[in-house]
């Protein structure tokens, strides 16, 4: 057993085959959906400064309370990145994206790091998906980031998500909603919670997100009351285009989102096998969150999507490359030619293993077993001949293949195998 120093850290975990496939195919699938919408990849450093998350969220729960933040040996006020996009905005500013041709459309797939309290499909280092429109404040941009994002859901197999959407103003329409949600929460200040208590001065539009205050929230103001005439035709025309694409999406007046820098639309998708509290993931509209790190200002939409829940809810596992694994077996004497054959059949294309713990060829045959579909016994008269006998590890049958026939032996196999699998 492990001593307790040197196992992993509190919420992270260790992910393994046949799981670790399951990521890549994921991975696979959406940044294949994302570049048939035109979005080009990105990577940005899993730290940024400090600032980069404060000036865009300072008042939520993931940068007061749950950041990995910490000053390195040189004295830099670094933090893990939480979320995608603060970063992304940082890297288009930073590399003047706002000069190229617009839409600057951009998706990317890695870690992020909150230190939130462990639980089902959430991990203090979890993996996100996510896309990243800029240079567009039309409705059709908020259209295509969900309809990507429903793609990907519909893609891995999960049926009937339910898609909740809401809009939260703009620098028009949102002070006057804002007041009449103080005034509102103020006079019931007493019957809030603590966390509520501390939302009605900084941040009152989190007030609705409370899971504790329900009651309370459902008599508060509604922020379509509110809407100017640009942010009222804004999400009339994105839930008609929605509609439109045979999407259904449900109206939340409570939707808020967790971080500061939403603006107009935003969105959640959930699913009923998670309950009603919990949502697979969400995005919305962030324009001018490049001024705030010192760019232009550009309108912005996106998404972020949590990896590891979106495959918790999968009815089954995705589809992953199961590649043709060959296991190159040997009589005594015949290790090194087993190796190299093995290596040969790899430079053209099939996988393959050969034994490497100089085990009998009954020990070899049984680890092939565990690990491939085929095993050529190299060895023997056989191999005097030219000649290596191929056994079928499913079927129990071999037959004797010429060595100087046996790619195109496997080759062919292989695809028949293939086709028997897809029929």
């Amino acid at each position: 057993m492990i001593a307790p120093e040197y196992q992993r850290p509190k919420g992270t975990r260790d992910v393994i085959a046949p799981e670790s496939w399951q990521f890549e195919a994921m991975r696979r699938l959406a940044l294949d959906l994302a570049a048939r919408y035109g979005y080009d990849p990105i990577e940005t450093p899993i730290f940024e400064q400090s600032p980069v998350f404060l000036r865009v969220g300072e008042s939520t729960d993931i940068v007061q309370h749950e950041s990995y933040r910490f000053v390195d040996v040189g004295g830099d006020d670094l933090t893990l990145r939480p979320e995608g996009t603060a970063a992304v905005a940082r890297a288009y500013v930073q590399l003047g994206l706002a000069t190229a041709p617009q839409p600057v459309r951009l998706c990317y797939f890695g870690p992020m790091f909150r230190r939130e309290r462990p639980a089902a499909g959430r991990y203090r280092q979890h993996t996100q998906f996510g896309v990243e429109c800029y240079g567009s404040e039309a409705p059709e941009a908020d259209a295509e980031v969900i309809l990507l994002a429903m793609q990907v859901v519909d893609a891995a197999g999960l049926k009937d998500p339910q898609v909740r959407l809401n809009s939260l103003g703009c620098a028009v329409c949102r002070p006057r909603y804002r007041e009449a949600l103080i005034a509102y929460y103020t006079d019931r200040r007493s019957e809030l919670c603590d966390d509520c208590q501390v939302r009605l001065n900084q941040n009152p539009l989190r007030l609705l997100d409370c899971k504790v205050d329900v009651g309370i929230r459902q008599q508060a103001p509604d922020i379509q009351d509110y809407w100017c005439d640009g942010c009222r035709t804004h999400f009339d025309r994105l839930t008609g285009i929605l509609a439109a694409s045979g999407r259904h999406v449900t109206r939340d007046k409570h939707l808020v989102r967790g971080l500061d820098y939403y603006t107009r639309t935003v969105f959640e998708v959930g699913h009923p096998s998670l309950g009603d509290q919990v949502a697979l993931f969400g995005g919305g509209r962030y324009d001018g969150l490049t001024a705030s790190l010192g760019g232009p200002s550009v309108p912005a939409v996106g998404f972020g999507m949590g990896i590891e829940r979106l495959l918790s809810a999968l009815p089954q596992a995705l589809a992953t490359p199961e590649p043709r694994r060959v296991y190159c077996a040997h009589l005594p004497g015949f290790a090194e030619r087993a190796f190299l054959l093995a290596e040969a059949l790899r430079r053209q294309g099939i996988a393959a293993e050969a034994d490497i713990l100089n085990r009998s060829l009954k020990a070899q045959l049984k680890d092939a077993g565990r690990r491939a579909s085929v095993a050529v016994i190299v060895g023997g008269q056989e191999w005097d001949q030219g000649q290596v006998v191929v056994k079928d590890l499913a079927a129990g049958r071999q037959i004797t293949v010429d060595r100087t026939e046996l790619l195109t032996y496997l080759a062919a196999d292989g695809e028949e195998q293939e086709d028997s699998r897809n029929t």
